[in-house]
């Protein structure tokens, strides 16, 4: 780890994602506080997931190409502008009392068409400048960036709402997305791209024709890695429940803990401690369990805290359900990415990551909907245990060990 923060450009990474992530961590909070408290209605919770997930529904067969060929520093820093100038648009509104909840609903909109973009644009970037040796490290320093980050916003966020409102919240995030733009910028010079392969003659020079080419060959790599599509399939499930999350955090706080905006700071608080302090024993875990194996375990811890949180009847409790689930949380993320990076080819990477991040959304699309009926008609405490069952599905995927294909038995999956 000291190794990868000698690296100039991966400590500048860390350090905006870290700024970054302060300010995307209460943006979430208190825009999803507002809007629970404007209508008391589960289902607008589960619209506000649904409008964050349409937009990568529409990228996602698109952007892994891009990214592939792309200077993915300067995709970081575009997405980051944009991303930058919609919340102070809306910060702008929230300030002269104006902000309407479908302002929130396209501002989370357009904020998710980045963030499905930046995730996977991250993860290559990465890929792109750490040593092969460091995969696990890396993805520990990155993970350890953003939940500090948003280890620090969930532990401030429910005590300055009452104080800095919406539009106070709004206004400190565009504020570090400028910081991390700074940052980017300063990671390195000029316009790099991962060297790409061959294009066959056949392909020609028509831009069209070498994007299909170039899509088809990321669905023939996956045909013969049943292994990673199995690895990728805990990633989709995972990425769903991870963010279907959204819909019942704050109905806990608000209709069984009785705790307000504190006590949905302190559960998000709990999630980011026990993501942050995951980066602390990964690596170890990754190393003795292996890759695959350190996956399913994180999955299974996700699935008992998250079933149990609803049923704890304490803050206090609730809290610590949220940082076990938050640690099986950072262990899974670091688990898998670190595994992809080490069996996918820097110039699959884009690709790879877009068709699990596509299928992911779509469940998310589904599940966040249900989820969203069953805890506002039905009980919220089965809501949670919906997406436990997710992550126990998630769990035996991970786990699932099938024969490859004998084209590529020699492989190492």
């Amino acid at each position: 780890m000291r190794l990868l923060f000698q690296h100039r450009g991966l400590r500048l990474i860390f350090i905006a994602n870290l700024v970054s992530m302060i300010g995307s961590g209460m943006n979430t909070a208190a825009v999803t506080w507002f809007i629970l408290q404007a209508t008391h209605s589960e289902m607008s919770l589960s619209a506000l997931v649904v409008l964050q997930t349409v937009p990568a529904l529409l990228m996602l067969p698109f952007t892994g190409v891009i990214i592939d060929r792309e200077d993915r520093r300067r995709l970081i820093m575009l997405l980051d502008a944009l991303r930058g100038a919609v919340i102070f648009t809306v910060a702008v509104f929230a300030f002269r009392n104006r902000v309407q909840v479908w302002h929130l609903y396209a501002m989370g909109a357009l904020v998710a068409a980045g963030f499905w973009m930046f995730w996977p644009t991250i993860t290559a970037l990465i890929q792109e400048l750490s040593p092969e040796s460091e995969f696990i490290n890396a993805n520990t320093m990155l993970l350890a960036g953003v939940q500090g980050g948003w280890m620090i916003a969930g532990a401030i966020v429910g005590f300055v709402y009452e104080h800095i409102h919406l539009s106070g919240v709004l206004a400190l995030d565009a504020a570090t997305y400028a910081v991390s733009l700074i940052c980017y910028f300063a990671v390195r010079k000029g316009k790099i791209t991962v060297k790409p392969r061959e294009i066959p003659a056949h392909v020609g020079e028509d831009a069209w024709a070498r994007y299909w080419h170039e899509l088809r060959e990321g669905v023939q790599y996956l045909r013969h890695k049943p292994q990673v599509v199995l690895l990728g399939i805990s990633w989709a499930i995972f990425i769903a429940g991870m963010l279907t999350q959204g819909v019942t955090t704050a109905p806990l706080s608000d209709r069984i803990l009785h705790a307000g905006a504190r006590g949905y700071g302190w559960l998000n608080a709990g999630w980011a401690i026990g993501a942050f302090s995951s980066t602390l024993y990964a690596p170890l875990v990754i190393r003795c369990l292996h890759g695959r194996r350190s996956v399913m375990w994180a999955m299974a811890l996700l699935a008992l805290s998250l079933t149990l949180a609803p049923l704890s009847g304490a803050v206090a409790l609730a809290v610590m359900c949220y940082i076990l689930m938050g640690s099986g949380r950072g262990l899974a993320g670091i688990a898998i990415s670190s595994t992809m990076m080490e069996v996918v080819p820097k110039h699959f990477m884009g690709r790879v990551q877009n068709t699990f991040f596509f299928i992911g959304t779509l469940l998310q699309l589904v599940t966040s909907i249900g989820v969203g009926v069953v805890a506002e008609h039905v009980s919220l405490p089965l809501a949670f245990a919906i997406i436990g069952a997710m992550y126990g599905i998630a769990a035996i995927t991970a786990g699932w060990s099938v024969p490859a294909p004998a084209k590529a038995a020699a492989e190492e999956i």
